[in-house]
C-alpha cells in the first residue's frame, strides 16, 4: 500500500509541475513547448487516475482482476468462476488428517467443503450479478446450491462484499459444522465440535489449468481443538488406517505425496490441502473474526 501511495503522490507532483510549466511558457509565448506540456498533463493525469484505481485495490485478486482489465486479456463481460469453501485443519502428532475425495479423483484432502447458499440467496445472486450455473464440477443433489459459480467480471468486487456482509444468506464461519459432520462427525459418533478461525486463503484471479477458465478460489481455515476424548478418536483412526482417511506430514501435503528420493512418487494428495498447514497460516488474510472459538452441535 506505500507503494502504491508513493506513486499516486509522484504523479500527482509531476501533473501539478506541468501545469506551473504551461502557465510560465504561457506568459513567455512559449507555444511548441506548451504543448508539450499540454501533453504531459494529459499523460500524468491518466497515471494519476490509474494510481488512485489502484489505491482503491486493497487485497492481491482485486490487482490481479484491475491488471486483467487494463491488459485487456479479460474484459467487463467475461465470464469468471468463484469456488468458495471452508477447510478443516485436524491434527494428530506431527500429521494432519486427511479424506478421500468423494468424486472419485483418488486423492486426498482436507475435511471441508464448498460453502452453501441458503433461502433465497440464489434469486438474489441472479437478480444482482448474472450469475450462472458452474459446470465444471457436475450438479447433482450434494452440489446444488454450492457457492461454485461463474458471473461476469464486472460483478466480481460487488459479489464479494455480499458474500462477506450479512445480507447473504449463506453458511457462515460460526457453524461449519455440515461438511464435518457428513466426512467424519457421523462416523464417529461425536455430537459437537470446538474449532478455531485461523483465517483465509484468496488467489489472484487467473487461468486455472483443471478448468480451463479465470477463477477465483477461496478457502477459510479452521482448526480443530478436540476434547481428550475426540483426541483419542483420532488417535484410533490412525492406527486403523482404513482407506476413508489418510494422515500426512506438512512436507507430505506441500509435495502432494511425493517423496524425492524414494519410489513414492505418485500424487495421492489434492494440491489446496497445504492452504491448511500450520505452516502457512502466516500467510492467510486476517478477516474479522479470525481468532475467534466456536462450538457447535453436529
Amino acid at each position: 500500500m506505500g507503494r502504491k501511495i508513493g506513486l499516486l503522490i509522484f504523479w500527482t507532483v509531476l501533473t501539478a509541475l506541468a501545469g506551473l510549466g504551461i502557465w510560465l511558457f504561457d506568459k513567455n509565448d512559449c507555444g511548441i513547448l506548451e504543448a508539450v506540456m499540454g501533453a504531459l498533463i494529459a499523460l500524468f493525469i491518466e497515471k494519476v487516475w490509474r494510481a488512485s484505481e489502484d489505491i482503491s485495490d486493497t487485497t492481491n485478486w482485486k490487482t490481479s482482476l484491475r491488471q486483467l482489465w487494463r491488459g485487456g486479456t479479460i474484459k467487463k463481460e467475461t465470464l469468471v468462476r468463484v469456488s468458495f469453501a471452508y477447510l478443516y485443519r485436524i491434527k494428530v502428532g506431527s500429521e494432519y488428517l486427511l479424506v478421500k475425495n468423494a468424486r472419485g479423483t483418488g486423492k486426498y484432502q482436507p475435511v471441508g467443503g464448498v460453502y452453501k447458499l441458503t433461502g433465497d440467496e440464489r434469486i438474489e445472486l441472479n437478480n444482482r450479478y448474472h450469475v450462472v450455473d458452474d459446470d465444471k464440477v457436475p450438479i447433482d443433489e450434494s452440489s446444488r446450491d454450492d457457492y461454485r459459480l461463474q458471473m461476469p467480471s464486472r460483478y466480481l468486487k460487488k459479489f464479494m462484499n455480499r458474500f462477506d456482509s450479512k445480507k447473504a444468506s449463506r453458511e457462515r464461519i460460526d457453524d461449519v459444522s455440515r461438511e464435518f459432520k457428513e466426512e467424519i462427525g457421523n462416523e464417529l459418533g461425536w455430537t459437537g465440535i470446538r474449532y478455531r478461525y485461523c483465517g483465509r486463503h484468496i488467489t489472484d484471479l487467473k487461468f486455472g489449468d483443471h478448468f480451463r477458465c479465470y477463477e477465483l478460489l477461496l478457502a477459510d481455515i479452521v482448526e480443530l481443538l478436540p476434547t481428550e476424548t475426540q483426541r483419542n478418536d483420532l488417535v484410533d483412526i490412525h492406527r486403523q488406517a482404513l482407506d476413508k482417511y489418510r494422515f500426512a506430514t506438512a512436507d507430505e501435503i506441500t509435495g502432494l505425496g511425493i517423496i524425492p528420493g524414494t519410489d513414492k512418487m505418485v500424487e495421492w494428495i489434492a494440491d489446496h490441502s497445504a492452504k491448511m498447514i500450520q505452516e502457512n497460516e502466516q500467510y492467510l488474510l486476517r478477516e474479522p473474526g479470525v481468532g475467534a472459538v466456536f462450538e457447535v452441535s453436529l
